[in-house]
């Protein structure tokens, strides 16, 4: 590791097959926790490659514990994290909603690493029981239109590092590899990212996969589109700016959408939503990502068809109803 040290220190960058033979020796515990700490500190100095960046991932889906789910025909709504926004889990909702509107969703999710409560925090302070069982994994699909897979369980190199990368609580690049690993392989992704050059470096990575996808950015810094100010969406056939109103919505502060300090505080304001007792900004941004997602997919219609469905899913209780069946 002192010799990849240092040439990265000298301002050098990895080939796609070196990021690739780095990363299976961290999942293998062969460094230490410091050397890890400052090879994962080169790039919080300097923005990933393309080739840095498909090396990690291609390791990761290499080592991923393989789950067998009878289809592929799902969607992720995911966020690399690491905006500093603290808001409520709206990807996560944004998944139930999804669910509830008849899409089947494959989630996957991680603990907070540079955040207070990700999505598997949250989950595990509602009290659903995480596994890699694919066939619990499929009855939970079957009955309620979704199932989560958190991102331990499925990747040797997350779960060795998961303890570091809480304790430097910062956005380091595991944030951008979890979006892109998801180990059931839905056919349909919506990734939110925190700055556009990381969008520009998903979408050259994207373009090469069958699978389709769309990216979102708040373009105040937001790695979802949360309606504070415009959003660009990019899809493998362009990009579009929507601003609040050209979604539906009026615009929202980041106060009325900030999250708990907790994960107990994260989970309540979750169920409040859920229960429809959520305020009208915190619906309005669940609603527009779930909307955007079940519009993309192209299976549904217009976007103000997608829209009304989406808040059917959550107005109707349909939502509420996806996370109760997988928590029994």
């Amino acid at each position: 590791m002192k010799e990849i040290l240092q040439y990265l220190f000298n301002q050098n960058t990895l080939s796609k097959s070196e990021a690739k033979a780095i990363m299976i020796e961290i999942a293998q515990n062969k460094f230490n926790t410091t050397e890890v700490a400052s090879f994962i500190s080169i790039f919080l100095m300097r923005n990933i490659t393309l080739d840095e960046l498909e090396g990690f991932r291609e390791a990761l889906l290499q080592m991923a514990i393989p789950v067998n789910l009878h289809t592929h025909e799902t969607v992720d709504i995911v966020g690399t994290g690491g905006d500093g926004k603290n808001t409520i889990n709206i990807s996560t909702l944004a998944c139930f909603v999804v669910a509830g509107a008849g899409q089947k969703v494959t989630k996957h999710g991680n603990y907070g690493a540079s955040t207070i409560t990700g999505s598997s925090n949250v989950m595990e302070e509602l009290g659903y029981q995480f596994s890699e069982n694919s066939d619990l994994l499929n009855e939970n699909l079957e009955k309620a239109n979704i199932c989560f897979l958190h991102a331990p369980y499925f990747h040797p190199a997350l779960k060795s590092v998961g303890a570091l990368r809480k304790a430097l609580g910062l956005r380091t690049f595991f944030n951008l590899l979890g979006p892109l690993v998801n180990p059931a392989k839905p056919q349909f992704s919506v990734i939110g990212v925190y700055n556009l050059e990381i969008a520009r470096i998903y979408q050259y990575l994207l373009q090469k996969d069958q699978r389709d996808f769309i990216l979102v950015h708040g373009l105040d810094g937001y790695d979802e589109i949360s309606l504070t100010q415009d959003s660009k969406v990019i899809s493998k056939s362009g990009e579009n700016i929507y601003s609040a109103e050209d979604l539906g919505f009026k615009a929202v502060t980041p106060e009325s959408i900030k999250g708990g300090a907790s994960p107990k505080e994260s989970a309540k304001i979750f169920m409040d939503i859920l229960e429809g007792k959520g305020t009208e900004q915190q619906n309005s941004v669940v609603l527009a990502n779930a909307a955007v997602t079940l519009y993309h997919t192209g299976k549904y219609g217009s976007y103000e068809e997608s829209l009304l469905l989406a808040k059917d899913s959550l107005e109707s209780g349909k939502a509420l109803r996806s996370l109760e069946l997988i928590r029994k």
